[in-house]
């Protein structure tokens, strides 16, 4: 199995495992009277699970966006080939403008 996937299930682990966290944090601080609206209802296991399983989502996904991020290079700014900003290096050029090209700009 490739690096990336390996890395990709072990990031939505993690953000499942932290919408457990939140969830159950959600439920017990009985925050917006969600733990008495999930009790009281039939229907409070679906709730719960879509809590869950939305929260997961999302959190996997900032998860392996963080991850992915902060992967860089010692080294990104590499100044050994053509991109980027060219570095100044102190010396000037003499350039040769003729007269038509100047006349012509007026």
């Amino acid at each position: 199995m490739p690096k990336l996937i390996k890395l990709y299930i072990q990031q939505i682990f993690i953000g499942f495992g932290l919408s457990a966290v939140f969830t159950a944090i959600l439920i017990y601080f009985d925050i917006g009277n969600l733990q008495r609206l999930l009790l009281g209802s039939s229907d409070g296991l679906l709730g719960l699970f879509l809590i869950f399983f939305f929260n997961g989502l999302v959190f996997a996904a900032v998860q392996f966006a963080i991850r992915i991020m902060r992967m860089g290079y010692e080294d990104d700014d590499d100044d050994d080939d053509d991109r980027g900003m060219p570095i100044w290096n102190g010396k000037l050029i003499p350039i040769r403008i003729s007269t038509r090209d100047r006349d012509g700009l007026r």
